[in-house]
Formats: structure tokens, sequence, C-alpha cells
């Protein structure tokens, strides 16, 4: 009851300074000082008002605010996820295999030379500079299967 009658106060006044507004002649600003004085009572009149001051005072409304926002939340906190890890389950599979089936040439690959196409070994290299040179590199390369 209070809030209607806010309302209306807040309408009448609005529309006297439209009415001054126009003695001066601004129409065009009376008519919009006008138009925005009128809207409070057209809420109060149809019960927006009431519906939000019952909802300003219940616990429940607030509850299911609060239920509201933590959906927002983790719809917001799951996209940053996706977009992290760089899209939906299915497209970063498809990007795992194009970039395995990308990562060696099949040239390079010991079984995709077969059984008949391997090669000779390596004849040892004779000075000992050489030899101690590319050992550690040997290492490296025979760590990572190479």
């Amino acid at each position: 009851m209070i809030a209607e009658t806010v309302c209306s106060a807040v309408a009448a006044a609005g529309l006297g300074i439209a009415a001054v507004t126009a003695y001066r002649r601004r129409f065009l600003a009376a008519a919009r000082i006008a138009a925005y004085a009128l809207v409070p009572l057209g809420l109060a009149m149809t019960g927006v008002v009431d519906w939000l001051v019952d909802t300003a005072f219940s616990p429940t409304a607030w509850a299911g605010f609060g239920v509201l926002g933590a959906a927002w939340a983790l719809f917001a906190v799951t996209r940053a996820v996706e977009k992290r890890r760089g899209g939906t389950r299915k497209e970063r599979r498809a990007a795992a295999a194009a970039a395995q089936r990308e990562a060696v040439a099949p040239q390079a690959s010991a079984p995709s030379l077969g059984p008949t196409a391997r090669t000779a070994p390596r004849p040892q290299t004779t000075t000992r500079g050489d030899s101690e040179d590319f050992s550690d590199i040997e290492a490296i390369l025979k760590k990572h299967g190479i």
C-alpha cells in the first residue's frame, strides 16, 4: 500500500515538472518527462510493484537468486575451462589424432621401413674426439627412442 502511494506521488511530481517545462515552451522535453513520470504509476497499477516488494522481503526468492547465481557461475567456469583446453572433447580428440598423424613422417620411422630395408651398421670412427662429441647426443636420442 505504501509502495503504490509513493509511486503515485512520484508520478504526480513528474507530471507537475512536465507542466512547468511545457509552460516554458519546451514541449519535447515536457513529453519525455511526462513519459518517465507515468512509468512508476503504470507499474503500481499492474501489480509489478507488489511483486517486487514481495520478492524483496522473501527468503525463498533470495535463495532462488542465489541458485541462479550459482548456475551462472558454473556456466562461466565450465566455459572458461573449455576455452582454455581448446574446445569440446570431440574437437580435442580430432586435434590429437591429427597431431599424431603429422608428428612423424612415414619415411622416418623404423617400422615403416620394413624388415628388408634396414641399413648396414655405421662404421665406427677411429678418432677419439669425434666419438666423445656425439656420445651425449646419441644418449639423448636413445632416451627419446630415435
